[in-house]
């Protein structure tokens, strides 16, 4: 390949988005088809910048619209590239009918979403509205808790999505401006062996391969949709998380760096826990080890893959907790939240008796503080306590005005 490797120190200092191009230009991307949104653009103009510079051998495509843009990269896909882009909030909003385009047709594109809260009113901070909006898609999810994470998640994501076995497209997500823009120190691969994890890209179902002609994108109705769409949900339930685990064990022999479907904290003996995401996972695990100096056996527990929903391995963690809070970033509009949901639905037929609660919080990139989840560990106590959860079962940390608390 006719481009420049890059010299990188032991220790490099990145905030999340530049953390992601570097993947992306070390996975050495064919094409990226972007429109600008905030907080994500950096990501495409640093692939931009690293095109321009030589390092990479691809093709930017820039072009008119967040659902031109995943369009971009489905032709792309479908044509036999590796590909990728970005985006955040509305852009991913109205890249919502491409999504499903890109999964039923089994193409392995790799989309970093920086997470962003949805209008109305229009908000440029990070929740995980988005994220949520994307569960249904058909994509694999990951959620990287910062920098490093965001970085070795996109070589991850390429390996597992590009896999024959597999061939599915995939997010990693990271939280807006507390992720992706946040500097950090943070350990690199060379160039090299962050390619050769990776990989060549090797094709499969390629529109230019003339000599075994395919159709993408065809009209099944009722006669084949739903065994298309059947073997697509068996596939993610049955084959990716495997493959994601395997895949996660290769890194760690690489890099050191150990990654698992649901990360535990100070789980072992735990009494009481939060389930999170995104840069709350890092806060919650301080004042986890704070409170079992005060006498509270408090864990934590973050999901790294959101879809496929790790549903054994849940129950697995929660299995001998006495009560649980579920933590969701986004409005969820008149349900409960979508962590309390699949929590709910994980433990609900087994033996387990935790006292499951939901809280709202962090909505449009308010500050979720030491003394929120200090006061919730001490809330999840009582209820152990008590035997029952003592408040309503959805509640919202940090809003002002009168407390707000449904069913």
């Amino acid at each position: 390949m006719a481009f420049d490797k890059m010299e990188l120190r032991e220790v490099e200092v990145w905030d999340g988005n530049h953390a992601a191009a570097q993947a992306m230009r070390q996975a050495q991307i064919d094409v990226v088809a972007a429109y600008p949104i905030t907080p994500s653009t950096p990501i495409v103009e640093g692939y931009a910048k690293f095109l321009a510079d030589g390092y990479i051998e691809g093709e930017f495509v820039m072009v008119e619209s967040e659902h031109a843009a995943m369009s971009g990269c489905i032709g792309a896909a479908a044509a036999g590239g590796r590909v990728a882009t970005a985006t955040s909030s509305q852009g991913f909003a109205l890249m919502v009918e491409t999504l499903y385009q890109a999964s039923g047709m089994r193409l392995p594109i790799v989309l970093n979403v920086v997470n962003r809260a949805l209008a109305s009113p229009l908000n440029v901070n990070g929740d995980h509205s988005d994220m949520y909006l994307g569960r249904d898609s058909g994509w694999i999810q990951f959620d990287a808790y910062s920098p490093q994470e965001a970085y070795d998640l996109n070589l991850i994501a390429f390996k597992v999505a590009e896999d024959h076995d597999i061939r599915l497209p995939a997010m990693v997500n990271q939280d807006g401006f507390l992720t992706s823009h946040t500097a950090q120190g943070l350990k690199p691969l060379s160039d090299d062996d962050a390619y050769a994890f990776v990989g060549e890209f090797k094709p499969m179902n390629d529109m230019l391969d003339f000599e075994h002609p395919v159709t993408h994108g065809v009209q099944t109705e009722e006669d084949w949709h739903f065994e298309h769409k059947a073997r697509q949900h068996n596939d993610l339930m049955t084959k990716v998380l495997p493959k994601i685990k395997e895949v996660f064990v290769d890194f760690e022999k690489l890099s050191g760096r150990k990654y698992n479907l649901v990360e535990k904290y100070n789980m072992d003996d735990a009494d009481v826990c939060v389930v999170c995401m995104g840069s709350s996972v890092e806060t919650a695990r301080e004042v986890a080890s704070e409170m079992r100096e005060n006498g509270i056996k408090a864990g934590v527990v973050g999901i790294r893959v959101l879809r496929p929903f790790p549903f054994f391995e849940i129950i697995e963690a929660l299995k001998d907790v006495k009560a649980v809070a579920a933590l969701d970033r986004s409005s969820p509009n008149g349900a409960a939240g979508t962590l309390f949901n699949e929590i709910a639905g994980a433990l609900f037929n087994t033996d387990s008796k935790t006292l499951l609660s939901g809280y709202i919080y962090g909505l449009g990139g308010r500050d979720l503080t030491k003394k929120h989840l200090v006061d919730l560990f001490n809330e999840l106590q009582a209820n152990v306590d008590a035997g029952k959860v003592t408040t309503k079962l959805q509640q919202f940390i940090g809003v002002r005005g009168p407390k707000l608390a449904y069913l």
